[in-house]
């Protein structure tokens, strides 16, 4: 039984009080996609992404390339100029791609719109936070002016009884030693 490691060191960047840094995320979480998050879906969505993607340009280029050629010079002769085989297969190309695309899309902004709540909600916990430390600090810092002002107050409290006690013994000690000097 392999032993579990020892949980990460506090990271301001990744770590929250709660222990979720997605916690804002979360009430989202039960929502699904427009178009579900069935085989489908995801695969039309994978398949879309794919349009855009160099290797399907290049591919498609070659093998645009290769049926042109095939047919031009004459080493078969199943789409002769102006290749209407080749036009009806981008026109149905087309007709799949682009609802795919804006499949993909569409999945694309709920999940952007989905995360960028969250994120505003995280700046606004930061924010309140922030804020509530701030007001602390403040409190804080005028209990402590308080204190200090006490603590001045009873210093100059205490030189003065201490001056008054210095006085009295003066005085005590000049009445019971006859000839003594004041001090």
């Amino acid at each position: 039984m392999a032993e579990t490691p020892p949980p990460a060191p506090h990271d301001p960047a990744t770590h929250t009080d709660d222990g979720h840094f997605y916690r804002f995320h979360l009430p989202h979480a039960h929502l699904t996609p427009v178009f579900g998050n069935d085989w489908f879906a995801l695969k039309a969505e994978a398949f879309a992404r794919f349009f855009g993607t160099p290797v399907f340009l290049v591919g498609q280029t070659i093998f645009v390339g290769f049926w042109i050629v095939l047919n031009v010079v004459g080493w078969v002769s199943f789409d002769l100029y102006p290749f209407i085989l080749l036009n009806l297969a981008f026109s149905l190309q087309a007709a799949y791609a682009a609802p795919l695309i804006l499949l993909a899309q569409t999945r694309q902004a709920d999940r952007d719109k989905v995360h960028s709540e969250a994120d505003a909600k995280h700046r606004e916990d930061i924010n309140r936070r922030m804020q509530d430390r701030q007001s602390q600090a403040l409190k804080e810092t005028k209990l402590l002016v308080a204190l200090m002002e006490q603590n001045t107050a009873l210093t100059e409290s205490v030189k003065a009884l201490t001056e008054r006690v210095e006085h009295l013994t003066g005085e005590v000690h000049a009445r019971l030693v006859p000839g003594a000097a004041k001090l």
